[in-house]
């Protein structure tokens, strides 16, 4: 990949992780409920998600997911069933202050905020057909493409690492501002919906012909 591909590419990877997604409410819930600090280990989680996305569409598992209808549905039922789930926890979270909800989700363990983040990716179809539209444009075919893959992978990865740290700090600085036990429930339950509405867009989402 020369120079000039790879600067396209980069403007690319930072549309792609600018847009608004799944991955972009998970980052701000896990800001919502756990802070800055511990809440960006899901970004991680988001990160080895797009890293698995790719190396199922650089082994050709993503056009068979593509082709394959009973592959694609139970891909993508995975997916909707998981983002509903994240929905309904994130609209019963406790309406507590920052401080008190940090304390309170001390608990859960970063592996589990990993493998959480992971999952919102991880299990979408909708990036596996994205990726296997996308990347291909930027692959020189006469060269190795084991190293393009490795900085296709690296580029998605410092672009979502930046967009994400940005959405967890602003979800985390928006709920320290609440006072009110009122308003930290709506803000839960408004994300809440918005996970199930990802669900739900998802359902809807068909291979294209």
């Amino acid at each position: 990949m020369n120079f000039s591909t790879w600067l396209a590419f980069f403007a690319a990877a930072w549309a792609i992780s600018l847009s608004p997604g799944a991955g972009a409410l998970a980052a701000m819930s896990a800001g919502l409920n756990h802070g800055f600090r511990r809440g960006y280990f899901t970004t991680l989680g988001l990160v080895l998600g797009i890293w698995t996305q790719l190396l199922v569409v650089g082994v050709g598992l993503g056009a068979l997911v593509a082709a394959s209808g009973a592959a694609f549905q139970a891909v993508k039922w995975g997916g909707v069933a998981y983002l509903v789930w994240l929905g309904v926890q994130q609209w019963r979270a406790p309406a507590q202050p920052l401080a008190l909800q940090q304390a309170a989700a001390a608990g859960v363990s970063v592996r589990a905020m990993v493998l959480r983040g992971w999952m919102v990716n991880a299990v979408n179809p909708k990036g596996t057909v994205f990726l296997l539209a996308v990347v291909p444009q930027f692959l020189a075919p006469e060269h190795p493409l084991a190293p393009q893959y490795l900085v296709i992978g690296l580029t998605l990865a410092f672009t979502d690492l930046v967009v994400m740290a940005g959405y967890t700090a602003l979800a985390a600085r928006v709920l320290g501002s609440l006072r009110s036990a009122a308003h930290v429930r709506l803000l839960n339950r408004v994300f809440g919906a918005l996970f199930v509405l990802a669900g739900a867009l998802l359902s809807v989402f068909k291979r294209a012909a």
